[in-house]
């Protein structure tokens, strides 16, 4: 499984179980948001760790770089669709 994979998975499961959910939503009010998230979702049995959500973005977008109009620079910008943390919260 992929990172990806785990988030869809883990949010899956945070939307059928409010106290999960509710735990989620609040590593965003710790310190360090994106490492207490992380820490959670090892906690929970998902080996998800910071750079592997940062990496799973940049890949996506590269992807979808190359993807559109031939790639290279006259693609254009896809501003907020590589953020997987963000949107793991946005479809909880």
């Amino acid at each position: 499984m992929t990172t990806v994979d785990y988030l869809e998975e883990l949010k899956q499961r945070a939307r059928q179980d409010e106290a999960l959910r509710q735990e989620l939503l609040a590593t965003r009010q710790m310190h360090d948001p994106l490492q207490a998230f992380c820490g959670k979702c090892r906690e929970l049995g998902y080996p998800v760790y910071e750079m592997d959500v940062i990496a799973a973005g940049e890949e996506f977008y590269a992807a979808m770089k190359r993807s559109t109009n031939g790639g290279g620079e006259n693609s254009p910008m896809l501003e907020g669709q590589d953020d997987f943390y963000e949107l793991f919260f946005a479809g909880l």
